[in-house]
């Protein structure tokens, strides 16, 4: 079977691939206007193995254009939409673009970050000239890491040549772990830029689904778009849930959900307390997986396993994990180190071979940055990134854990932990709290919530200080901790003490 949006187009041309508001984009539309596409950029002259831009909101044209490049041998780069001129301008350099696909909404900034580069603009229509048909076969995604701690970088796997429809690898795990077919309806919330919403969709477009797209995120509208779509599946990131769940129950209650079987998340760490009550009110319908931009190893866990073993990410799935101290040596369950993929091959980053070179090991195995242990069973729990690993008086503390902690206080929406300088210990531990809706922070709340994971968190794990304001997630839900470390300062926030008290009901500490 040829895995393409061609191949559903020839059966059911009049079928809804894409949904986007009003707009639908039918199976016929997608292979005409992405073949159209592609004949106009190999009659440019791009080749197979050149690369193609995209500055392209949320909206049903990004699709066209993605398939256009992934059907015609071309190397296709999502930029995000938020990015300013310059931000725009380093990746089209670095990805040494031919090409840019430019959103009216965006033609701005496009402007200004193409100006003196050498590649041709497009609009977003297909072209009504004709072209001789370009080349079949498979092309792929170049996307760039989300930058959270320097520039981002892209990444880029070696195009196999093969012919157009034989890429079965992610539509056979799509359909292993989530069921997704040609049946499914399939909600992506998330900016189509960033990996998992993208590649999930583009897949599920190889197979005859239906992905329903959102321009922005909004809770409300989500639940609104299951039940008018009758939606089978949707992927989510944590921040997600928080804004699902803030909303009134009566309104979250009036919508018919009972099309939804699986929703997926990833993205970001998600906190014990947020997963049991989206579990609590979805039903064990959430399925989370581990992966990344890379690509280099994939890790799931259903609802059911993640209850018995709250907070880890799964078991691996079409490669293995390994665990690895800093000197190289493989370490054994419970035993935390840095988190490496075996049975994968071919990452690389762009212009960046020092950066390729220290994600690999000597045996073949490749990390994202990850710190973790696995458990004698296999199961996967994530401690932390390796960058953002505190050093706190020569002890190793992961903000991931000390997160989760505070994150139980009725009181914090939403955390970023980190770790500031400091004289004495070489680094504290810092924790910025968003709180709930309508709540402000002061020193006796920063040391109630501090005194509430007390007898959860060893003295030395505990935050020296508290402040509150916003955590800034981007639209993806990464937390950009390099700047806001940048920002904090051993004079912002609260102080708070280490000792705490014995636990208190969770809603005696929020009062």
């Amino acid at each position: 079977m040829s895995f393409c949006p061609g191949t559903i187009a020839a059966i059911e041309p009049h079928r809804a691939a894409v949904v986007f508001g009003a707009a639908t984009l039918t199976y016929g539309a997608l292979e005409t206007d992405s073949a159209a596409i592609a004949a106009m950029l190999h009659a440019g002259g791009l080749v197979p193995g050149d690369v193609v831009a995209m500055l392209i909101g949320n909206r049903a044209e990004f699709f066209t254009v993605a398939w256009a490049a992934q059907r015609s041998g071309l190397y296709y780069v999502p930029i995000p939409t938020r990015l300013t001129p310059s931000e725009i301008a380093h990746i089209l350099v670095d990805s040494e673009a031919k090409a840019l696909f430019v959103d009216p909404a965006f033609a701005k900034a496009a402007a200004q970050a193409a100006a003196g580069l050498n590649l041709s603009q497009y609009p977003l229509d297909a072209p009504t000239a004709a072209y001789p048909p370009a080349p079949e076969q498979e092309g792929g995604d170049m996307l760039y890491t989300s930058g959270t701690t320097g520039k981002p970088k892209g990444v880029r796997r070696p195009l196999t040549g093969e012919a157009l429809g034989s890429d079965a690898k992610r539509v056979t795990r799509a359909r292993d772990l989530f069921g997704l077919d040609g049946d499914s309806v399939f909600l992506s919330p998330a900016p189509l830029y960033h990996a998992a919403p993208l590649r999930f969709a583009m897949n599920l477009l190889r197979v005859g689904g239906t992905v329903i797209g959102m321009d922005r995120f909004d809770a409300a509208r989500a639940l609104g778009l299951i039940a008018e779509h009758r939606v089978t599946h949707s992927q989510w990131v944590p921040t997600m849930f928080s804004r699902l769940l803030d909303l009134p129950q009566a309104e979250s209650a009036s919508q018919d959900l009972s099309s939804h079987r699986v929703a997926i998340h990833a993205g970001a760490p998600c906190a014990p307390d947020l997963k049991r009550a989206m579990i609590d009110w979805w039903g064990p319908i959430l399925h989370e997986y581990y992966s990344g931009t890379e690509s280099v190893g994939f890790t799931h866990v259903t609802s059911a396993e993640w209850v018995a073993r709250p907070g880890t990410v799964g078991r691996p799935y079409g490669c293995t994990v390994h665990i690895v101290d800093d000197d190289g040596a493989e370490l054994g369950p419970g035993q935390t180190g840095a988190v490496y993929f075996g049975g994968k091959s071919g990452l690389s980053y762009h212009n960046d071979s020092a950066k390729t070179a220290a994600a690999h090991d000597p045996r073949g195995w490749v990390t994202m940055g990850d710190i973790g242990h696995v458990d004698t069973d296999g199961y996967l729990f994530l401690t932390d990134r390796r960058a953002f690993t505190i050093i706190s008086g020569g002890v190793n503390i992961y903000p991931a854990e000390v997160e989760a902690a505070l994150s139980a206080h009725s009181a914090v929406r939403d955390i970023a932990v980190f770790g500031i300088a400091d004289p004495d210990l070489g680094e504290a531990v810092f924790a910025l709290i968003e709180l709930a809706p309508g709540l402000s922070g002061d020193a006796a709340l920063a040391q109630a919530i501090a005194d509430h994971a007390a007898p959860v968190l060893a003295r030395h794990k505990r935050p020296r200080r508290i402040a509150f304001g916003s955590v800034g997630r981007t639209e993806t839900g990464k937390l950009m901790k390099a700047q806001l470390r940048e920002a904090a300062g051993v004079d912002a926030g609260f102080a708070v003490t280490t000792r705490g008290p014995a636990v208190r009901e969770k809603d005696q500490a929020a009062a």
